[in-house]
């Protein structure tokens, strides 16, 4: 590490661990209830110090000079949240905000291979010339997503980044997660609804089948993915039970060589346009033990309201939720009446019966990470535009650039979404290496980015002024669909308190 850097990255795992130290003496049972906020704010630290410490890394890597004043800044800020010193600290770091705005210039690609810029390159392109021109239009009129979208992304094998060579897909002997999340960043870029999260849904049901899928399973369904022949939506959450996972009651019981489900599901983006659904159903009255994970085939619908009729009577309906962003893929309602599904759409077969929601949770930490991707490319987007606004609009005879003020908050953008970027390519990183550190990395980056993505959002809406709020300008949208990041794939609270406090308190 650059010695510049050492020294406070050194005083800031040392406040890191003194927090750990009194939160542990508070919660001596690992019982994040007992003291709720204590544990929050310990989740939080971690992250904030994470972001640094991969931050830090990247300055190093690379060399620039702008990275090392990101990591200065992302170091200064971890520590002044800890240290409870904020108000004083935005006066001490204002002129490091105010000279980071000044000199930027983009820097995603520091440190990329010439692969990854190439993949950038050739996504972003994509989405500048057919995502971008439409994104507000599709968000303002909650229109389906356009075909030609879904026809190019196919095209350019987006659906198949996680699915190995073998199955269709661009995977090689070493998985490359990090690939993956400049795809997302791009895509989001443009819009969070008709890009980022198209590759999303694959991604987690790619990585239930890769780890227990049967054989036959995987020929079946892994090279239909990677072309986009066929698209996948999840059906996990239910109208009683969002974070909590094990409490689900949507049902499957067998009939004869086939499983007959009933219940409901909500919140099942795509699920209309989607011929693929990965469906968690409860199999076995024992809690988390008695979930398991089933592949669904349906034909596609377009619009707002779909019923499904099979054959034998089974009935699978479904209703887009409204929602205030996070439009164009439509968020469904789902209703399954004695809906039949065959042996074989069980995932894993026996062996995985009643174990479906160990899958699930491994296919989580991969929307998780997707969910820091989308941050990533939501906020990269609402920076962009504030930059360019500013520069360009003038009030009391200059720029709103050239002011102080204006300057540090830009300045703290750049530095909100390096810090997420980095944060996020660290735990792609080593979710690719199989450690397993992985999981609770992509569950800090998630945490982390999703919180940055509403504040960079934020102040892109209030440099625009009277602009950011009308739905002429886009970054009305971008600070909508930000916010719905906290809440998916975890929402923010349970994140923080059962998936990264408790193992904390643990010694994990």
């Amino acid at each position: 590490m650059a010695t510049a850097l050492a020294r406070p990255l050194e005083q800031l795992r040392g406040a890191v661990e003194v927090l750990r130290t009194r939160v542990a003496e508070l919660i001596p049972d690992g019982d994040v209830d007992a003291h709720q906020a204590a544990a929050n704010e310990l989740a939080w630290a971690v992250a904030r110090s994470d972001a640094a410490v991969a931050t830090a890394e990247w300055a190093q890597t690379t060399g620039n000079p702008l990275a090392n004043d990101i990591a200065e800044a992302v170091i200064a800020d971890a520590r002044s949240s800890i240290d409870g010193r904020s108000a004083l600290d935005v006066i001490d770091q204002a002129p490091l905000f105010e000279r980071i705005a000044t000199g930027y210039r983009p820097v995603e690609d520091l440190g990329a291979s010439e692969d990854q810029r190439l993949i950038r390159e050739t996504f972003r392109n994509f989405a500048r010339r057919v995502i971008r021109p439409r994104a507000d239009q599709i968000h303002r009129e909650d229109l389906d997503i356009p075909e030609d979208i879904l026809r190019g992304l196919s095209e350019l094998g987006a659906f198949g980044l996680s699915i190995p060579e073998a199955y269709g897909g661009s995977q090689g002997d070493r998985e490359d997660f990090e690939t993956m999340l400049i795809v997302t960043e791009e895509l989001a870029r443009a819009s969070l609804a008709a890009g980022g999260s198209l590759v999303t849904r694959p991604e987690i049901l790619v990585r239930a089948l890769v780890r227990g899928g049967t054989p036959e399973q995987k020929r079946r369904w892994l090279p239909v993915i990677a072309t986009g022949e066929e698209l996948v939506s999840i059906a996990t959450t239910e109208p009683d039970y969002g974070s909590d996972v094990a409490g689900i009651k949507c049902r499957a019981e067998r009939a004869n060589d086939s499983w007959v489900v009933n219940g409901t599901k909500l919140w099942c983006t795509f699920a209309g346009r989607a011929e693929i659904m990965m469906l968690l159903a409860r199999t076995a009255d024992a809690g988390h033990r008695g979930l398991s994970v089933f592949v669904l085939e349906k034909p596609a619908f377009s619009g707002h309201h779909f019923t499904y009729q099979q054959p034998g009577g089974g009935v699978l309906e479904g209703r887009a939720i409204p929602t205030i962003g996070y439009r164009g893929m439509h968020t469904f309602e789902l209703s399954f009446d004695h809906f039949q599904l065959p042996a074989g759409a069980l995932v894993g077969g026996e062996e995985w019966l009643n174990r479906g929601f160990y899958l699930q949770i491994e296919s989580f930490a991969m929307g998780r990470l997707q969910t820091a991707g989308r941050a990533v490319g939501v906020m990269q987007a609402a920076l962009d535009d504030a930059l360019a606004y500013s520069s360009e609009r003038r009030v009391f005879g200059r720029a709103i650039a050239e002011f102080g003020l204006p300057r540090a908050m830009l300045g703290r953008m750049v530095v909100q979404v390096e810090s997420a970027r980095r944060l996020s390519y660290r735990a792609a990183r080593l979710l690719a290496e199989g450690q397993a550190v992985g999981q609770m990395e992509a569950s800090l980056a998630k945490l982390y980015a999703s919180r940055m993505a509403e504040q960079v959002t934020r102040d892109a809406v209030q440099l625009h002024g009277g602009m950011g709020y009308g739905e002429e300008s886009a970054v009305s949208r971008y600070f909508v669909d930000a916010r719905v990041l906290s809440i998916f794939e975890g929402a923010e609270e349970v994140l923080a308190l059962r998936v990264i406090a408790k193992p904390l308190l643990a010694g994990r």
